[in-house]
């Protein structure tokens, strides 16, 4: 059975490669009433330039129930089907949005069943470590392994550049204190666009400010994720600034 969505997308973690899909991308969004979509398994970077969508953007797809991932958010997209109708930047209807799926923490979206969650953090802090050359290496060579790999259909691109460094996020919802890896795409994407003018060190401070100081500032919101295979594994998927909505706001 063929079915259909619309959803927001607020989530795009950073590419990892698949045995079955080639390279693919953690895509998830929240439809008009709150409630979470998965998209998988969606090749990212093999997408054409009108279905290839950024955090905030409307799309539309349809889906299938997948036969393997049980998580009550998944969805199979048809990729053919992606179509972007238009864009939430209106700050009030992003609040809006967001406060529906808000929960008090990662304890409390497991027990309701769920695999996404959006939590607005506390006292948040920001680490880095460099990964070991071999460590870069392994990580480099699973990305060419799987751009050699294209079937006659596929349209060739360079393979990907994995960040260097792990980069992780410590904070406090309602359930503990948490140390997060930071899989957010966005986050190595503006490693790798401003390291230039930056430096390693300059870039990666630029992040710490920007998600510890400003975002906080303005409203930080993390999403979480688990992993299908790993249920009990959650990962930081997204980072990104929404204000916190007022009661008025909420029935817009």
């Amino acid at each position: 059975m063929i079915f259909q969505s619309r959803v927001t997308i607020l989530v795009k973690a950073s590419p990892q490669p698949s045995k079955t899909h080639n390279e693919t991308v953690c895509c998830a969004g929240l439809e008009a009433d709150g409630k979470w979509k998965r998209l998988f398994p969606i090749r990212f970077r093999r997408l054409s330039g009108d279905k290839a969508f950024s955090r905030w953007d409307t799309v539309d797809f349809k889906y299938s129930q997948p036969t393997q991932d049980t998580r009550p958010e998944s969805c199979r997209v048809h990729e053919d089907s992606i179509s972007i109708p238009g864009r939430v930047s209106n700050p009030t209807e992003k609040s809006s949005l967001v406060q529906r799926a808000i929960v008090p923490s990662e304890r409390y979206a497991i027990e309701q069943g769920a695999s996404l969650a959006l939590i607005r953090p506390r006292n948040v802090s920001m680490t880095w470590k460099r990964l070991s050359q071999n460590e870069i290496d392994s990580d480099r060579q699973k990305f060419r392994a799987q751009a050699a790999q294209l079937s006659l259909l596929d349209e060739e691109i360079a393979a990907y550049e994995p960040c260097p460094y792990k980069i992780s996020m410590f904070y406090e919802d309602e359930g503990g204190r948490h140390k997060k890896t930071c899989a957010d795409w966005e986050t190595s994407a503006t490693f790798f666009k401003r390291r230039h003018d930056l430096g390693e060190e300059g870039v990666l401070e630029h992040l710490r400010h920007t998600y510890c100081d400003q975002y906080v500032e303005k409203g930080l919101v993390f999403a979480l994720g688990n992993m299908a295979r790993r249920p009990q594994t959650w990962q930081l998927l997204g980072i990104f600034p929404v204000p916190e909505a007022t009661q008025g706001d909420l029935f817009n």
